[in-house]
């Protein structure tokens, strides 16, 4: 795992040493945890803290996407995190792996975490132009669309398909591009048709929206 270390404001003199240390910027891992993380560097003088030391010491954390690093004299670490954002979750042999769009696992689970759409793709690799299609499809959807994805699926970067929550509705969204006005259409095409009807929303081509009964 790479992270990704911000400048830092460092006191040049060695007399003054770190024995506070600040997490913020933390929703899904617990601060504490983190600062235990860089329990070693206190007591170190200011002019020592470096972010390569503190990079090493916050690789046990995969959900740290970058971080970046502030020393406020007389002894204050303060640490800013950016976490991975999970997009989805992939089936294996022990359950479940939920990783963001860079495929990076962040956690581990036995079943689908709520609001996480189940991945249906050969590998969640960044290389795989299919998972790296449907990840931008993901990142593209209006949040309140994005919530309401069950499963997603792509075998290339054009092709990408996912059902809907409720009445498990089948949409053909195609490559991540013009998502805004594919997303415009889809949301009239679902306030015009009957609800209680299980369809297919074809929007690859959003100027010439499919509606189709579901099979």
């Amino acid at each position: 795992m790479t992270l990704v270390g911000g400048a830092a404001a460092i006191s040049v003199s060695p007399l003054l040493s770190l024995t506070s240390i600040r997490i913020v910027g933390t929703e899904r891992l617990d601060a504490d945890e983190v600062a235990a993380a860089l329990e070693d560097r206190r007591g170190t003088p200011l002019a020592f803290v470096s972010d390569e030391q503190i990079r090493t010491d916050l690789e046990g954390f995969a959900l740290i996407r970058s971080f970046s690093t502030e020393i406020v004299p007389p002894s204050t670490l303060i640490v800013r995190v950016v976490e991975r954002a999970p997009i989805g979750a992939l089936r294996t042999a022990g359950g479940f792996e939920v990783v963001d769009a860079a495929g990076v696992v962040v956690e581990t689970t036995e079943t689908v975490p709520p609001g996480i759409p189940l991945l249906s793709v050969e590998s969640a690799s960044a290389d795989d132009p299919a998972f790296r299609g449907l990840a931008d499809v993901l990142l593209a959807l209006p949040r309140e669309l994005r919530s309401s994805v069950v499963t997603i699926s792509a075998t290339t970067r054009d092709d990408v398909r996912f059902t809907l929550g409720g009445a498990e509705h089948s949409v053909v969204w195609g490559s991540a591009e013009r998502s805004a006005f594919k997303a415009r259409v889809l949301a009239a095409a679902l306030s015009s048709t009957d609800q209680s009807v299980r369809w297919e929303y074809d929007v690859s081509a959003p100027d010439s929206l499919v509606v189709r009964r579901a099979s």
